[in-house]
């Protein structure tokens, strides 16, 4: 590994330390998606812009964004009905564009994107509630810019937006439920209950700990708040079913 590809893992791992020290008592949940976006633009290679989208049965909108880059090609995609987000978003595939001047799953929206700079893109799937999906979308200015670390590390930035996004859900509709903002207060607390439990047990950080509990929703394709809360309940951490 080269020192410029070390430096930037290092940044990387460090980014991820300071969005695991965050807890959703200190921020607001659009507050914490901006700090996953910026967080995103600032580590990810390519000069990127970032973005972060939620698709439910109705529409797919655009929650936060670090440029007009990123707000423009979300919104040619949505305006089309298809290209990598909303694919990855649908799917829950991991959708990376390598070069957007020979790209042809999605080639007109893929011209327009390279006319714009872009040249590459990757779209993390979110994992946020029966209905409701999204995806993290990074925006390169260099063709083929991301590599194994690069997109491990968007992976690790997911589940943020993710729990973001599903406690802004449970906000808003506790909301519109005659102000009931008990479920949201709860969620945040069982993940904090259970991130505690994980450092403790393992003697790792919070960040550490989150990402166990984002693995283990990712690889059951449950909730994060509802793996915090078997944990938290059971003692025991939820494995995929063989």
């Amino acid at each position: 590994m080269s020192s410029d590809d070390q430096s930037s893992a290092g940044g990387a791992g460090e980014a991820l330390e300071r969005l695991g020290r965050l807890t959703l008592r200190e921020m607001s949940m659009q507050s914490l998606l901006q700090a996953v976006a910026d967080t995103a633009k600032s580590v990810m290679p390519g000069n990127p812009e970032a973005s972060i989208l939620i698709m439910t049965s109705r529409r797919s909108v655009t929650v936060v964004s670090t440029g007009q880059l990123a707000t423009d090609l979300d919104e040619v995609q949505y305006g089309q009905g298809q290209g990598p987000c909303l694919h990855a978003a649908a799917s829950g595939e991991l959708t990376e564009i390598l070069d957007t001047r020979i790209e042809d799953r999605w080639a007109d929206y893929a011209r327009r994107a390279a006319g714009r700079g872009n040249l590459s893109s990757l779209s993390v799937p979110l994992v946020i509630d029966d209905g409701t999906t999204g995806a993290l979308n990074i925006y390169a200015r260099e063709a083929r810019a991301f590599d194994d670390e690069s997109r491990s590390t968007a992976t690790g930035f997911a589940p943020y937006a993710a729990v973001a996004i599903g406690n802004m859900q449970e906000y808003e509709g506790a909301q519109k439920m005659v102000g009931n903002l008990q479920a949201a207060l709860d969620s945040r607390a069982v993940i904090d209950q259970a991130k505690g439990i994980l450092m403790e047990r393992h003697k790792i950080t919070a960040d550490q700990a989150f990402q166990l509990l984002a693995h283990a929703s990712m690889t059951t394709n449950t909730k994060v708040r509802d793996v915090a809360d078997h944990l938290v309940h059971t003692g025991e951490l939820r494995a995929p079913k063989r």
